[in-house]
């Protein structure tokens, strides 16, 4: 079995039942790669019945050309308005630069934006947090802008949420013999959410449960696929 990442656990207990997390260390994956060769070159000898592949969903987005250089994308005045009011974290710019913000609104569409923007302007106003990517939804949260600990090339890019992950959590159970169950995954030190798997409701609860500390790291691990097992407590 792998090693975990510095500083994460390699296993979790969850309502009574124990989890290994095991990171799968790849190489960087570039705008061009076909991503059912590279999960099937890392992962398929790695998963065993009963396991959870769990991929992140920027791998996916990359292989399914969704990934900018800053230097491409030219935010409007809007754009360089908005990003000004976002909450920046240690964790990820988020939002909070112009061309992540003109990335969102070309998404998600103006007025979604703007409505999620003045929402959370009044609600934060009273102590509460997280209206905005609630109301902008999970188009808006996947993008991913650079940071000092991203992997190049994607230091100095941005890069969207996947396209249809439902599908590709399905096609890739298949292309791996319906041996694992898989999720595209969106996790990150603040938290995660499942963007598409081939579990029902319960299981992508568990699944956000297993994964809460962000077992594959935020920087340099080059880890953007793990598999989830079952072990004896």
């Amino acid at each position: 079995m792998s090693e975990a990442n510095a500083g994460k656990a390699l296993t979790v207990s969850i309502e009574g039942s124990s989890y290994a997390r095991i990171p799968i260390r790849t190489r960087v994956v570039m705008p061009g790669d076909d991503l059912d060769a590279f999960v099937r070159e890392y992962a398929e000898e790695i998963v065993l019945p009963g396991d959870l592949l769990f991929v992140t969903e920027k791998i996916v987005a990359i292989t399914q050309g969704r990934s900018y250089l800053v230097e491409e994308i030219k935010p409007r005045r809007l754009a360089l308005f908005l990003s000004k009011y976002v909450t920046r974290t240690p964790y990820g710019i988020g939002l909070g630069m112009p061309e992540t913000m003109e990335m969102a609104l070309r998404e998600c569409g103006t007025i979604r934006i703007l409505f999620a923007a003045a929402v959370s302007a009044v609600t934060k106003a009273f102590g509460r947090k997280g209206d905005f990517y609630r109301i902008a939804g999970d188009k808006a949260r996947a993008i991913d802008g650079p940071t000092g600990g991203t992997i190049p090339p994607y230091n100095k890019a941005v890069v969207l949420g996947p396209e249809r992950p439902r599908e590709v959590a399905a096609h890739l159970k298949s292309l791996l013999g319906d041996v694992p169950e898989v999720a595209v995954v969106d996790i990150n030190d603040l938290g995660g959410n499942i963007l598409g798997s081939t579990l029902d409701k319960a299981g992508e609860k568990r699944l956000v449960a297993i994964l809460k500390d962000n077992p594959l790291g935020q920087g340099h691990e080059s880890t953007p696929l793990g598999v989830v097992r079952a072990v004896a407590a």
